[in-house]
């Protein structure tokens, strides 16, 4: 999905708490689907390897009506796709075609360069229903930042569950109080679909040097204060932190280590050098980009924009 700065209001807190800032993402409807985008934002860029975050709803389709985000390109990351609710059809110039339904993991690595698709399916689309989950980027290493693309899917079965005391913890990918998912990442890191029942706590490890938060459903406390859906709390570095639920909350936690330098980030290219984010506009803009088989329709770089775009 393409993405422009949020321009939301911050808070800093007080240096004895683990809670170094909270961003609230901004609102925004793009044609009746609500996204709320957390990262990248005026005050953070990055957390850990994580460039870019965006709430995916909840949104309600009547039937005939659906999500449909035309083929685009990306380069120097790793989209990754995971729903709570709703299915979402995702095609690519691999040639894949691969439905993710909630619980189960779509991470597409671009590395030097990939386009893909995301739809409603047609059979979804006629009955209606709805949709709500998390997208993210993770930006890939120097080293691998041109690479050839890859796409991995891993259904839900396939992924570690960790329990205790009223919380359950979905463990999306990289490692978590020892656990570790089989979803094949190029850095250490971790990321999670958590539940929490009323009361329940759960200690989110300072393994991990950069570590954040997102409130997707309900409100928790951290160290007394409280946050509620929609919020992104990150944590001090190397800071023991624990989230209490304050009723029924679900959450999304992630974290790494510091990346390996800035990140240039221009509509849905990152790279570590401005040179391949303007050569990868180009190749984009021109038609050199890979296309994405059963697809006719594109979405052309901002500010080359036809009346009709489609494939030449």
């Amino acid at each position: 999905m393409s993405w422009t700065m949020p321009d939301e209001p911050f808070a800093d807190r007080d240096a004895a708490s683990p809670v170094e800032t909270v961003i609230l993402p901004r609102t925004r409807d793009l044609g009746g689907f609500t996204v709320r985008r957390a990262l990248p934002s005026m005050r953070r860029r990055m957390v850990g390897p994580f460039i870019f975050f965006d709430q995916m709803g909840p949104a309600v389709f009547r039937g005939g009506e659906g999500l449909d985000v035309r083929p685009h390109p990306h380069i120097g990351l790793a989209t990754v796709t995971y729903l709570f609710e709703g299915e979402i059809l995702h095609r690519d110039s691999l040639g894949t075609v691969q439905p993710i339904r909630p619980g189960a993991v779509n991470w597409m690595t671009a590395g030097r360069g990939i386009a893909h698709s995301e739809r409603t399916p047609k059979e979804v689309r006629a009955a209606g229903g709805k949709l709500f989950g998390i997208q993210i980027w993770v930006a890939l290493p120097k080293k691998d930042e041109e690479m050839d693309p890859a796409f991995a899917h891993t259904p839900a079965e396939m992924l570690p569950v960790i329990e205790d005391a009223g919380t359950r913890v979905r463990l999306i990918a990289g490692s978590l109080h020892g656990a570790r998912s089989p979803v094949p990442t190029r850095s250490e890191l971790f990321y999670a679909d958590a539940k929490l029942e009323a009361g329940a706590r759960f200690d989110v490890p300072a393994d991990h040097e950069e570590r954040a938060v997102f409130v997707a459903e309900g409100s928790v406390e951290v160290a007394g204060e409280a946050f509620v859906a929609g919020q992104l709390v990150i944590l001090r570095p190397r800071k023991a932190a624990v989230v209490e639920a304050r009723g029924q909350a679900r959450l999304a936690l992630l974290g790494g280590a510091t990346m390996d330098g800035p990140r240039h980030i221009w509509w849905n290219l990152v790279s570590s050098s401005r040179e391949q984010i303007e050569q990868a506009k180009a190749d984009w803009a021109s038609g050199r980009f890979p296309k994405v088989p059963g697809e006719t329709e594109f979405i052309p770089l901002p500010g080359h924009e036809p009346a009709i775009p489609k494939y030449p």
